[in-house]
């Protein structure tokens, strides 16, 4: 008689506890999300500082690139005012494209491509392009993750009663960017 009350006892204990999982995992997942964003961003900040050092070499060479270097600096703006992450993410997109152009504009220019402080803010920006790359990389399947914890069977129960919601991957929305460039040694 004992075992019969004891049952749905054991069975209640061990919803409670199943459900307890399945939220912490939840938990885990968007912090885990929002830590990876925290990373993507961290590179984000650092090509934005490494920025102004780059238009104030490339000013004493590029004297007839004024548009190039004012669209440079208006996207870096862009970025700044950015409110939401959705509106950063776009934002970061137009200096993407900037920043290309304003590279693509300097081979015309070969003092200041043999300059050692162009040169090294050069690379230096780079070298972080890859590192925002892995961090988009890792952040997108930190998303697909949470995404998946959120969306499946059963997790979607508890996380329907918590309110927890997918959420939005990095991804390139300008079709000039998912291009190939274009390469010439003319």
């Amino acid at each position: 008689m004992a075992a019969l009350f004891l049952l749905p006892l054991v069975l209640a204990v061990v919803a409670v506890m199943w459900g307890v999982g399945i939220y912490n995992g939840l938990v885990a997942a968007r912090n885990r999300v929002k830590e990876a964003w925290a990373q993507v961003d961290v590179q984000l900040k650092r090509r934005f500082d490494l920025i102004p050092n780059l238009i104030e070499t490339v000013k004493g060479y590029m004297q007839h690139e004024r548009g190039t270097l004012e669209a440079v600096t208006q996207a870096r703006a862009a970025v700044a005012g950015a409110g939401t992450q959705a509106q950063r993410v776009e934002a970061e997109a137009g200096l993407t494209s900037a920043l290309g152009r304003l590279f693509a504009v300097s081979e015309a220019y070969p003092d200041l491509k043999a300059s050692t402080n162009f040169a090294s803010l050069q690379e230096e920006l780079a070298s972080t392009e890859n590192k925002i790359g892995f961090a988009r990389q890792f952040y997108n399947e930190t998303v697909m993750n949470m995404n998946n914890r959120v969306q499946m069977f059963p997790g979607n129960i508890i996380a329907g009663m918590f309110h927890f919601a997918p959420e939005t991957f990095f991804e390139v929305k300008d079709e000039v960017q998912r291009e190939a460039p274009k390469v010439s040694f003319n």
